[in-house]
C-alpha cells in the first residue's frame, strides 16, 4: 500500500509524493504517523536547499519530530502492540564508535538521524503516513500525554540536552537568546530546572509573547536593549549577533552554551573577552536520553502549549511550511498527516 509524504527537492521546491513504505524486517516497527512538527532544518531544507553544510541532492522525505500508532511490527519485537500510541526518537547512533561506548552517542559520526542530508543516501524523514524504524527508536506515550504535546518531545530533548550541558542552574540567572520554538522551549526546561531567572531576548514581539508564557521571567528585544549580567548563557537564535551577546551578558566565569546552528563557515567572536574572563563555551548538538525524560516532563504538564501555533493537513504542506518561516505569526506549526 502506498503512503503519501512531504518531498522536497531542492530549494523551494517542495511536494507531496506517492511513495511505497518498506515492509518492517526483524526488529522494526512500521508506524502509522499522526502528526509531525515543522522544525527549523526542515524549513532551510525548504528554503535554502541545505542546512549548515548539508545540502539536499537527492529527493527527501522531511521531518523528524512524528508522533503515530504501531501499525505492523516485525520479527523479534516485544512490548509494541498493534494501535500503540507512540513518539520516535529520530537518532540511531552505530553504537561501536568511540563516542558511542562513551555514551556520547549524540555526536556518533556514524548515527542515522530522520529527515536528514548529512549522508548519502539521505535519510528519509518522518513525514510520511507510513514510516519504518527500528524498534529502539520507538517510544509508547505515557498515559494521558496528548498527542499533539508528543510531538515537541524531540524539540524538548533538544533543549534539555543545552540546559544539562549549561551545568547547574538552579537559583541562577540565564540569558536565553531567540525566542523560536527551541528558544522557547529552553526557557520552560530553564524554569523546570530551578533556574531563578530566565531572560530571553528576541527581535520580535510575538516570539517573545509565547516566551513569556512557557517560563521566561524577562523578555528584551534585542534591537532596544542588552541584558545584564547573567550566570549562563544559551544562544538559541543562530545568529553571530546572538552568540556576542551571549558572550558579553555573562559573568566572570560563566558558561555560554552555543544551541542554534550558525551560517555556514567561520563566525568572529569575542575570544579575548572569553579568555580575559575565562568563560567556557560550550557546544550542545541534538540529544540522546533526554528524549525520555522529554516524554515524562511532557505528560506531567510542562506548560508548553502557547509554542503549539498551527496545525494543517498534509496536503497543504506548502502553506504550513510558509506560515511556519514567519515568526511574526507561527511558533510550532504541525502537519496532521491522518487528513493528507
Amino acid at each position: 500500500m502506498s503512503t503519501r509524504a512531504c518531498v522536497v527537492h531542492g530549494a523551494g521546491d517542495l511536494r507531496i509524493e506517492e511513495r511505497e513504505p518498506a515492509a518492517p524486517g526483524p526488529g522494526d516497527v512500521e508506524i502509522s504517523v499522526a502528526l509531525g512538527g515543522i522544525c527549523g532544518s526542515d524549513l532551510h531544507y525548504y528554503h535554502r536547499g541545505s542546512v549548515g553544510d548539508f545540502h539536499v541532492r537527492e529527493p527527501m522525505v522531511l521531518g523528524h519530530e512524528v508522533v503515530g500508532r504501531v501499525a505492523t511490527t516485525g520479527s523479534d519485537v516485544d512490548g509494541l502492540e498493534i494501535g500503540t500510541p507512540v513518539a520516535v526518537h529520530p537518532a540511531t547512533p552505530c553504537g561501536a564508535c568511540p563516542e558511542c561506548t562513551r555514551d556520547h552517542r549524540n555526536v556518533c559520526a556514524h548515527s542515522r538521524y530522520l529527515g536528514s542530508a548529512a549522508r548519502t543516501p539521505h535519510v528519509q524523514g518522518g513525514f510520511a503516513q507510513r514510516i519504518v524504524v527500528p524498534a529502539a527508536q520507538v517510544r509508547p506515550l505515557p498515559a494521558g500525554l496528548d498527542p499533539r504535546r508528543a510531538v515537541l518531545a524531540e524539540p524538548l530533548s533538544v533543549a534539555l540536552h543545552a540546559v544539562r550541558r549549561a551545568g547547574e542552574v538552579t537559583g541562577r540567572r540565564v540569558l536565553v537568546t531567540g525566542a523560536g520554538p527551541i528558544g522557547c522551549l529552553t526557557a520552560a526546561a530553564l524554569k523546570s530546572a530551578g533556574a531563578a531567572e530566565v531572560v530571553v531576548t528576541d527581535l520580535l514581539d510575538a516570539p517573545l509573547a509565547i516566551a513569556a508564557r512557557v517560563g521566561a521571567t524577562t523578555t528584551i528585544r534585542a534591537d532596544r536593549g542588552d541584558p545584564e549580567q547573567v550566570d549562563v548563557a544559551i544562544e538559541a537564535s543562530g545568529s553571530a549577533a546572538g552568540l556576542s551577546t551571549c558572550v558579553r551578558a555573562v559573568r566572570r566565569g560563566g558558561a555560554v552554551v552555543l544551541l542554534g546552528l550558525l551560517p555556514p563557515g567561520e563566525t568572529g567572536f569575542l575570544g579575548n573577552v572569553v579568555v580575559t574572563r575565562e568563560l567556557q563555551l560550550l557546544g550542545a548538538f541534538r540529544f540522546d536520553r533526554e528524549f525520555d525524560d522529554a516524554l515524562s516532563l511532557l505528560a506531567d504538564g510542562l506548560p508548553v502549549d502557547p509554542v503549539l501555533t498551527h496545525t494543517f493537513p498534509l496536503s497543504e504542506a506548502v502553506a504550513a511550511f510558509d506560515i511556519a518561516g514567519d515568526r511574526t505569526a507561527a511558533s510550532k506549526v504541525l502537519l496532521d498527516l491522518t487528513a493528507g
